[in-house]
């Protein structure tokens, strides 16, 4: 019999693998492959943000991204540590957000996703602002 240790020596990478591959989808802004991450019953929202506000599904994952990304001119992303425990993949990084009117703000986040079978089924953000 497998024990827990070997399992999660298994898994964890493989997670880690696979929210590397979402985030080269995220900023490469391809929302059909953003949303072929994420299960169907996935939950997504960003902890600052009213308790209600949770996108559910890969469709309304992708609009709720949409929102925020489609305004800004471009962005950069910064990651500083991912750290996996079975399934779920803890990633420590920071959004450098650019406006075409010359703002720029710098958003540190820690990203908390949990896994089930490869596809993402819970994202939560904890993030703040600070800017450039």
């Amino acid at each position: 019999m497998a024990h827990v240790e070997d399992i999660d020596a298994e898994i964890a990478p493989a997670n880690k693998e696979r929210v590397r591959q979402f985030w080269a989808a995220l900023y490469a802004r391809d929302s059909e492959a953003i949303a072929s991450f994420f299960a169907p019953d996935a939950e997504y929202t960003d902890v600052p943000s009213p308790p209600d506000d949770v996108a559910h599904g890969p469709d309304q994952v992708v609009a709720r991204l949409r929102l925020g990304l489609e305004r800004i001119s471009g962005y950069e992303h910064e990651l500083r540590l991912m750290a996996a425990e079975g399934d779920t993949v803890v990633t420590e990084h920071a959004e450098t957000w650019h406006w075409h009117t010359g703002e720029v703000v710098t958003l540190p986040f820690v990203s908390v996703q949990q896994l089930r079978d490869g596809s993402i089924v819970r994202w939560w953000d904890y993030w703040t602002c600070r800017r450039s």
